[in-house]
């Protein structure tokens, strides 16, 4: 049997198809990262919160 000729076309579609799913595995592995970073830094209430600079500002506001 003969083996089909590899176009020089069919190469770099090959080449670039592969290049993409390269990139999108490790885009995917990244991103799961990245919001786990994120969610670590946030604070875990969100609203209302009485910290020190809102005291701060109570505090001037007595009359």
């Amino acid at each position: 049997m003969a083996e089909p000729k590899l176009s020089r076309r069919k190469f770099m579609l090959s080449v670039g198809a592969g290049t993409a799913a390269a990139a999108a595995v490790v885009a995917a592995k990244a991103v799961p990262q990245a919001n786990a970073a994120q969610q670590a830094q946030a604070p875990a209430r969100k609203g209302y919160q009485l910290s020190e600079h809102v005291r701060k500002y109570y505090r001037t506001t007595l009359v």
